[in-house]
């Protein structure tokens, strides 16, 4: 049976992959997600997994890529800069066809940036942040029920495109304490797939990992990649529509983000204020389909934690340039709901 209890967002993220049935981690220490790598330090042995704390992000990622060949259900987890260092890996894991799930506990940057919440990997999230065509399947959970719920897609979705995911959480759901219903234990048999790298018996052909684009001919890989993505973006956009169907300015956030944007959806509305929200689940695919449900809008603004507006380019290919499209950002918080309001309502003049 389920379970309910009171649990930090890092820890629930790590426990929820377990009870999703991966025994594999591969991590680095870094703020604001170490709790991760704490919590898993004991917990993995108990249910009988392998828990490795390896010497770089570098070893990490490629340890992650060893095992998903292997067909377990493996993850890592950073932030910022550890997240960054992991992109070759993540660039190969995509190129061979593998699925891993990938924790990015979001803090400021650039650089070595700081430990406070931040929303500034958006780009890197959502463009592959590697070389070559490829895009990662993006989550974003904005409380610590979702970031349970998020772990079980992820993998799934993993296995079903045989690709990467990434959740893309951030210090504020990462550190808070929220109840949350653990689901019951999942089993995953690593020797399910036809695809994973296992020992060489005489009854069967040898296996090997290898890039997809060498695996298949080279006149079938374009067509191939491109209807993978294509077929990833028809099905898997999701989103949460609130308030908006007759709002003027319809807001758009994600994350810890989204929770003050919803607020500030009320209280507007309280002032006579027509306000809606659309928050991305999926950063990508970025939920296009969501902002057709927005019939009566004259504008769009983004909120977000970095100070560039990130998500803007994507709202204004969501809604094909049609809008106007502001953002409401901070370089260390939240913006609070009175300066979101007021940028709202300066895009209607």
């Amino acid at each position: 049976m389920a379970e309910k209890v009171l649990m930090k967002g890092n820890e629930a993220l790590a426990e929820a992959a377990l009870r999703a049935g991966s025994r594999f981690y591969s991590g680095y220490p870094i703020t604001p997600q170490t709790e991760i790598l704490e919590y898993l330090s004991t917990r993995m042995a108990e249910v009988g997994g392998f828990f490795v704390q390896a010497e770089s992000e570098l070893c990490g990622i490629n340890m992650v890529f060893g095992a998903a060949a292997a067909g377990a259900r493996a993850f890592t987890t950073s932030s910022g800069p550890g997240y960054s260092l992991k992109q070759e890996g993540i660039s190969y894991l995509a190129a061979n066809d593998l699925p891993a799930v990938i924790i990015d506990v979001m803090r400021i940057g650039s650089g070595l940036g700081d430990i406070f919440m931040g929303q500034g990997d958006y780009w890197q999230l959502t463009r592959g942040g590697g070389h070559g065509d490829y895009r990662t399947i993006v989550l974003a959970p904005n409380s610590v029920q979702e970031n349970v719920e998020t772990v079980q897609l992820a993998f799934d979705l993993a296995e079903k495109y045989l690709h990467p995911v990434i959740i893309a959480s951030d210090a504020g759901i990462g550190q808070m304490m929220e109840p949350v219903e653990l689901p019951d234990f999942k089993d995953h048999d690593i020797n399910k797939f036809d695809w994973a790298v296992r020992g060489c018996k005489e009854d069967e052909p040898m296996r090997a990992c290898q890039n997809i684009y060498y695996a298949k001919h080279s006149t079938d890989y374009p067509e191939y990649l491109t209807k993978k993505y294509n077929d990833i973006e028809e099905n898997e956009q999701r989103w949460e529509s609130y308030q908006v169907e007759d709002a003027e300015v319809v807001l758009v956030a994600y994350g810890s983000s989204s929770r003050v944007a919803k607020d500030t959806v009320d209280t507007a509305r309280e002032q006579g204020f027509k306000l809606g929200l659309i928050r991305p689940i999926t950063l990508w695919p970025f939920p296009k389909k969501a902002f057709a449900e927005a019939k009566a809008a004259k504008a769009f603004c983004t909120v977000e934690v970095n100070i560039l507006g990130q998500m803007v380019d994507d709202v204004k290919l969501a809604t094909e340039g049609k809008f106007p499209v502001g953002f409401a950002g901070n370089f260390f918080a939240i913006p609070d709901p009175d300066e979101i309001i007021a940028t709202a309502k300066a895009l209607l003049k």
